[in-house]
């Protein structure tokens, strides 16, 4: 399988080196990260950033950070950070990012032990599920990409859609799967099996919400398309520029709702009445941006009737849950039961500082007191989490700092290592912290509570992060700093949210802390 070269964005920062050619999507989409070149020092937070900007800048070129670009008086280019110190819950979300950032960090599949639920157009048809690809009755090239990615038998999510995407006649579908949970994979397996190669021209779209996560997409048809030459790949993305009046050959287009949408109606590229199966993937990233959910309603309408639909979303709030009923018509709905975060296995605390250089203080004697594997220190704004790292380096400390000013894969190699030990402590804002699971954390400490934009507590994050170090079996110790009547207040409202009370912890008393570890 094939597809044509695509240069990057527009628009989009480049690392050195990355004007000398055009990318392949193979190529621009590496998602194993390589751990960074030489090992963190423990004197030097200067040289430990300089390192982990090395091996960022020997990652591929996929940025989705927004910096402004703008000439200086001498045309120079000066690059302006848009957002250098906001708070967290200020700083707009950035799904993609995060999305991208699961896909580079994950190496295999997640083993989810949430309950599928699945809820049938039909409820008279029978319903199937697989418990391997030969089931499927694929056609043998197929089978034989699938095995080559390292599938040997279908995830959770791939044993009950499978059946309903590749049915006859096909199915439409909306199904919730997290990151890892080989998603990509089944949706890409039924545009594969729909496909005829001798016809040369779309018969399949798929939408992703940035030119990064779609090249991430590419990859997958690539990987599983291998021993199917004649089936070719085109991205309908911001600059692949191509001649106007020309129609494409290629049986397969993915890309962004805009440009897939000039390529159906105004630039007539594509023939939108022949696609014969349509994926609008990552559905709750795709509406954080308001253009592109009137985009790809409005591609969705060209649509034949009898075009299979297919719609995919981690997460499921009304917002995302209407968007998806009008794409899709007469669904079957795939939908994971959430399984319970519980607080049962933690320890919580509090300690009571008056200030920031106080509950550092704090923080040093509960390290000198107990031992401690590996932990994750939550701070409000890049600006405290920069600072406290540099504090905790100066005392000798293996700290990872993740920081939102990063590029993904920046992100991404800073997770790598802090899971493999080189660095014990991970500072982080918030934003960054979303979905990494690391193995060993035994203590999460909030440097500062978790509050949503209107200053009240965000007792779902505070769930999320401090469910980390209860993961696996394992007890877990969390932490809270609290250093004004308004964070006390916090606290008891998170107190009373989860009907779980959170002892008070002296930290000038050594003894007291050495019982808590016990």
């Amino acid at each position: 399988m094939t597809s044509p070269s695509v240069g990057p964005e527009p628009g989009s920062p480049q690392p050195p080196g990355a004007h000398d050619r055009a990318v392949t999507a193979g190529e621009s989409a590496s998602t194993s990260v390589p751990p960074a070149p030489g090992t963190m020092a423990t004197d030097s937070w200067a040289l430990a950033v300089d390192e982990q900007e090395a091996a960022a800048e020997s990652l591929s070129n996929l940025h989705l950070k927004e910096e402004k670009i703008k000439p200086d008086a001498n045309g120079a280019v000066v690059k302006t950070n848009a957002n250098a110190e906001k708070t967290d819950e200020e700083e707009k979300e950035d799904r993609a990012a995060q999305s991208l950032l699961n896909k580079l960090i994950r190496s295999n599949l997640v083993d989810n032990t949430n309950q599928v639920e699945v809820l049938q157009r039909d409820p008279n048809s029978p319903l199937y599920s697989v418990k391997s690809f030969e089931e499927l009755r694929l056609k043998p090239q197929l089978l034989q990409g699938v095995y080559a990615m390292g599938f040997n038998r279908p995830s959770k999510i791939q044993e009950n859609a499978l059946p309903l995407m590749l049915a006859e006649p096909p199915q439409n579908l909306i199904a919730q799967s997290q990151s890892g949970t080989g998603k990509t994979a089944a949706f890409v397996l039924a545009m594969l099996s729909q496909v005829e190669p001798a016809n040369r021209y779309p018969q399949c779209l798929c939408l992703s919400p940035t030119y990064e996560l779609a090249l991430q997409t590419g990859k997958v048809i690539e990987q599983m398309g291998k021993f199917y030459p004649e089936l070719k790949l085109a991205y309908a993305v911001r600059g692949n520029k191509l001649e106007r009046g020309q129609k494409i050959s290629e049986q397969i287009v993915i890309g962004t709702p805009g440009t897939v949408l000039d390529w159906c109606s105004k630039l007539k590229f594509i023939d939108p009445k022949k696609i014969k199966v349509f994926v609008l993937d990552e559905a709750d990233v795709m509406i954080a941006t308001q253009g592109h959910q009137d985009q790809s309603i409005r591609i969705q309408r060209m649509l034949p009737r009898n075009c299979q639909m297919l719609l995919f979303s981690a997460t499921f709030e009304d917002s995302v849950w209407k968007f998806a009923q009008k794409v899709v018509p007469d669904p079957n709905i795939i939908k994971l039961k959430r399984e319970e975060e519980t607080l049962d296995t933690i320890k919580q605390y509090y300690v009571l500082c008056n200030n920031r250089d106080e509950k550092f203080q704090a923080l040093c004697n509960l390290y000198g007191a107990i031992t401690i594997a590996q932990a994750m220190i939550f701070c409000h704004t890049r600006k405290t989490a920069s600072w406290l790292a540099a504090e905790l380096s100066k005392e000798g400390h293996q700290v990872a700092l993740l920081s939102g000013e990063m590029m993904v894969e920046q992100r991404a190699a800073v997770i790598e290592r802090f899971r493999e030990g080189k660095e014990k402590v991970l500072v982080t804002t918030n934003v960054c912290a979303r979905g990494i699971d690391v193995e060993q954390v035994s203590v999460v400490i909030n440097f500062d509570l978790p509050v949503d934009k209107d200053g009240n507590p965000d007792n779902e994050t505070y769930l999320h992060r401090i469910g980390r170090t209860g993961r696996f079996g394992k007890r877990g110790l969390a932490v809270n700093m609290v250093d004004s009547k308004h964070s006390m207040n916090i606290l008891n409202r998170i107190q009373e949210h989860f009907n779980k009370k959170i002892e008070r912890l002296d930290t000038d008393d050594l003894d007291e802390i050495e019982k808590i570890a016990n």
